[in-house]
């Protein structure tokens, strides 16, 4: 069978929503380009589905916030933790310097549909269902395009640049060779639905008790909940069977009740094997990773998506001069690095501190209660607007540069460093408070203890 060749500006792999919004903000500025999606359709359970308040200024800036939300969705502007038997509020949106003071959640599949149609306006964005990356095209040491299968087809995508926006375990990556830096992590976690009653909190909301934890986010009839567990212990769970698995949600979460024997099958769960890795570099000649292609990020604040938009609009600004010119300099994808890696460092620096926490967490197995510690630094004056500053915008947040204004709008750096500051000292509270509590645990278990209460 004959090879089938396409030739285009801009190819870019993975249909998620970096790839999505990548192509339509260069086809909005004439670049050709085509987005390759190994499958189907964008129907895929279990992703991430937060779109928060910096994505909703990108969509309100491109003039599609009124039609995206239009479409069902629900709104969260606030998040909560109960830690033992204590109801905490972590994040306030309600005051973030943006049009939308929310978090708004909606099934992945419905973003993708809404902005892929969008982009299928312009007559430069061709969207490849059903093509599947398999290799990268070389000419010396420059990328010169990508090799996919279509349904048993072979076609060669040539193009001036390629962007890798295929995830965690992205086919471009490591057919780059691309050097990657690994963070240890101890979570993974594991993907569910289960029913929600009227009376439930619409709060995004945290429970953390029993050496556990489980994440309840709202989707208007049901949750999908996530159970955070220690990494690599989704085999002894197992083990243990179905039964247990739904006495330990109804322990953590007891208001769920019989809700949880909607859980009776495996398959009903899905596992997400939590990775925080980034690239050393994220290009090469021909090429640039951005979104979780270039960093792998934790669920932890349901951040991932809206971090890799972000990385499209800083693509997108820096990269559309270039493809017009059909020449595309390795310092200007230098500099997309350069512009996206700061918040990239802090982000996943926020997490594993974050991790620290959880970590200590697993090691009690029994009930807790909150310490002062993390009582104190919920009561510090502001920092449920800072937390709420950090999860929802982020450092250094993209907006979409036109050639009318000149240059991006300039960051907020001070509120982004009181932002940074309050979730970071919300992580080191969490992480000493769960220390603080397991040493007095252990202490009182330990044998001297016992010893001299007798």
């Amino acid at each position: 069978m004959a090879l089938e060749v396409l030739e285009t500006g801009c190819c870019v792999v993975g249909g998620g929503p970096a790839g999505i919004m990548l192509g339509y903000l260069l086809a909005r500025k004439g670049v050709q380009v085509a987005v390759l999606e190994k499958h189907r359709d964008f129907f895929r359970d279990f992703r991430g589905d937060t779109v928060h308040p910096s994505t909703l200024e990108v969509l309100n800036e491109l003039g599609l916030l009124e039609g995206f939300l239009d479409l069902p969705h629900e709104r969260v502007e606030s998040l909560g933790v109960i830690v033992g038997d204590s109801l905490f509020d972590v994040a306030d949106f309600r005051h973030v310097p943006v049009t939308c003071k929310f978090v708004a959640l909606m099934p992945q599949w419905d973003f993708l549909n809404f902005l892929s149609a969008q982009a299928k306006r312009f007559p430069s964005f061709h969207l490849l269902m059903q093509h599947e990356a398999t290799d990268l095209v070389r000419d010396g040491e420059r990328i010169t395009g990508v090799m996919a299968q279509n349904e048993g087809r072979a076609v060669q995508i040539r193009a001036d640049l390629v962007v890798g926006c295929d995830g965690r375990h992205s086919l471009t990556r490591s057919a780059s060779g691309l050097e990657v830096i690994e963070h240890g992590v101890p979570i993974d976690v594991l993907w569910f639905r289960i029913g929600r009653a009227p009376g439930d909190s619409a709060q995004v909301l945290g429970n953390v008790n029993y050496g556990k934890a489980l994440i309840l986010i709202n989707r208007s009839d049901y949750f999908q909940a996530g159970l955070i567990i220690a990494k690599g212990s989704y085999d002894e769970i197992k083990a243990r069977g179905i039964d247990a698995l739904r006495a330990d949600i109804r322990q953590i979460a007891p208001y769920l009740g019989e809700r949880v024997n909607e859980l009776n099958d495996w398959e009903q769960i899905k596992i997400l094997t939590v990775q925080i890795n980034r690239l050393q570099r994220w290009h090469r000649p021909g090429l640039l990773c951005i979104g979780d292609a270039a960093h792998a990020m934790s669920p932890a604040g349901g951040v991932g998506i809206n971090l890799a938009i972000q990385d499209a609009v800083a693509a997108a600004n820096l990269l559309i001069a270039p493809l017009q010119a059909r020449s595309v300099p390795v310092a200007a994808l230098a500099a997309v690095q350069k512009r996206r890696e700061f918040p990239t460092r802090v982000t996943q620096a926020i997490q594993l501190l974050a991790h620290c926490g959880f970590a200590r967490v697993f090691e009690n197995p029994g009930p807790i209660r909150a310490p002062w510690q993390l009582k104190a630094a919920m009561k510090i004056p502001g920092v449920h607007r800072a937390v709420g500053y950090a999860v929802g915008i982020g450092a250094l947040p993209e907006h979409v540069r036109e050639e009318a204004r000149g240059r991006a709008r300039r960051v907020r750096i001070p509120t982004a460093v009181f932002a940074g500051i309050g979730i970071a000292a919300s992580a080191v509270a969490f992480s000493w408070a769960a220390w603080k509590a397991w040493n007095r645990l252990t202490e009182t278990a330990s044998p001297d203890a016992i010893a001299e209460k007798h």
